[in-house]
């Protein structure tokens, strides 16, 4: 699916972490873990292609990813729907994909009203939705159990099942314990935190 050489990271000129060296493969689930400050979002945002490594390089295949970060990256003024039915057709889902729309907003428990009027967890829901109207075979996933509700977890545990089973991979970020049910993954501990990085590389290792 995707891997990582010689990866080193920094922020405002603080190097992060790394040398970093793994590779993930279909079917496979990544829980990165570390305390704040230590660059898990910096990692996220550089395998998806959204800044520069230090050094270092990721090799995706020409494959395309899903982020999704912090800000929801939603229209505040603009329906939730309409948000949905937008983002389907800009980012290659079509028209079909805005049929899915209706269903898929009462399948969450999303209201359809202003983004603004919809309390965290309903946004959050929102953002999500977004994972099913693309075809990425790269989900990055910066803590999407953020403000979610139980309804909201089994739902994300449901579509990660789903994902994992199709071929794809997940690359997730959670300071909170990941659900009972949800896919075993590996781990990626990045521990240096903000005085001084890590020291040297960091390896997979499964979850026990």
């Amino acid at each position: 699916m995707f891997s990582v050489t010689g990866l080193v990271g920094e922020r405002n000129g603080l190097r992060l972490w790394g040398p970093l060296e793994f590779a993930v493969g279909a079917g496979e689930a990544v829980h990165l873990r570390g305390p704040n400050g230590c660059g898990k979002t910096t990692l996220l945002r550089t395998l998806a292609g959204l800044r520069p490594p230090l050094a270092g390089r990721v090799e995706r295949g020409g494959r395309a990813c899903s982020f999704l970060g912090h800000q929801d990256g939603l229209a505040e003024n603009l329906p939730a729907r309409t948000n949905l039915e937008m983002f389907a057709q800009l980012h290659g889902g079509g028209a079909e994909a805005v049929r899915r729309v209706p269903a898929l907003m009462a399948e969450l428990g999303v209201p359809e009203r202003a983004v603004r009027h919809l309390s965290a967890g309903q946004r959050r829901k929102l953002a999500l939705a977004r994972l099913r109207l693309t075809a990425h075979p790269l989900l990055l996933l910066d803590e999407p159990f953020d403000a979610l509700d139980a309804q909201g977890c089994a739902w994300l545990t449901a579509l990660a099942h789903a994902h994992l089973r199709g071929g794809g991979a997940i690359v997730l970020t959670s300071h909170q314990a990941l659900p009972a049910e949800f896919p075993a993954c590996r781990v990626l501990d990045l521990k240096g935190g903000a005085k001084g990085g890590m020291q040297g590389g960091a390896v997979l290792r499964e979850v026990v």
